[in-house]
């Protein structure tokens, strides 16, 4: 790996990716309405959350996402091509991961299928646009 491979301004562009992933992903149009009667909230309980605290963590944990995908892809040779490849595999990993805690959390397969299809196309987008972005 060679950090100086790395174009840190497409890194932060494709951490910031998730969020615009995540408003369409998330909306009531979308897969947002199944998401809460899954997650066992309602739109009070949503709304009276701290919107500070869900999205600025939700930026610094979306960056180290981008950054740990940028490392992996800190090479000449990757492409559009090799890094939505990456990102795909990456958001297998994850989706893996949400899928062994929502089984123990007892959480239905539409929920996992909603959070782990998120993650699975937010690094999609991520790796496509590192890898594309050179």
């Amino acid at each position: 790996m060679d950090v100086s491979r790395i174009n840190w301004l497409a890194t932060i562009v494709a951490g910031l990716s998730a969020f615009m992933v995540g408003g369409i992903w998330y909306s009531k149009s979308l897969f947002g309405n199944a998401w809460m009667v899954d997650s066992n909230l309602t739109v009070e309980q949503i709304q009276g959350g701290n919107k500070g605290k869900i999205f600025g963590f939700t930026i610094i944990f979306s960056l180290i996402m981008a950054v740990n995908l940028a490392m992996f892809l800190a090479d000449a040779k990757t492409d559009l091509a090799w890094g939505t490849t990456a990102g795909f595999l990456a958001g297998i990993w994850t989706f893996g991961a949400i899928a062994i805690h929502s089984l123990f959390e007892l959480k239905s397969w539409r929920y996992i299928f909603i959070n782990g299809g998120y993650s699975l196309v937010s690094l999609t987008v991520m790796g496509a646009i590192i890898g594309a972005w050179r």
